[in-house]
């Protein structure tokens, strides 16, 4: 049996409330530029898929994964460029054939696609990631709150 405490019901509403507040989740506009936020930590993988709306970013999607015990020991710029694959991957649909932006706080893969023969995990996947018209530009890490929060909701 599980034990519903008053903790547990105020914990519930705060969650319902925030589902149902902005940002809520919108379908996407296929005319519109997308943006696709990563982020990466020591656990886990975040990225979330926005669309300007006026002068607001509205979420489309939101992803996160667990790193898997190997993925873990990867440098924090192959776990960074990881995100990035994985999001591309899950979110093909909507991007696969239009020119998106990505933003992440790892400054160092914005010349993801100039890359030479130096890590080959981050050759192979510069090379899987050119079926996609994308640039990749810096953020600052506090402007990435939405991705890194996800990327961190695995870290005990």
């Amino acid at each position: 049996k599980v034990k519903w405490l008053m903790s547990h019901q105020k914990a519930f509403e705060c969650l319902k409330k925030s589902l149902t507040c902005y940002p809520i989740l919108q379908n996407p506009d296929f005319s519109k530029e997308f943006v696709l936020q990563t982020d990466a930590c020591d656990r886990g993988l975040g990225a979330v898929l926005l669309q300007l709306d006026g002068k607001d970013f509205h979420p489309i999607t939101f992803i996160s994964s667990k790193l898997l015990p190997r993925e873990q020991r990867y440098s924090i710029v192959e776990k960074e460029c990881l995100a990035i694959v994985k999001a591309c991957y899950s979110l093909r649909e909507y991007l696969i054939g239009k020119e998106f932006v990505i933003e992440t706080d790892h400054f160092p893969l914005q010349w993801l696609n100039q890359m030479k023969d130096h890590n080959m995990r981050l050759l192979r996947w510069s090379l899987m990631l050119q079926e996609y018209r994308f640039v990749i530009r810096h953020i600052s890490g506090k402007t990435n709150v939405i991705a890194d929060m996800l990327s961190r909701s695995f870290t005990p």
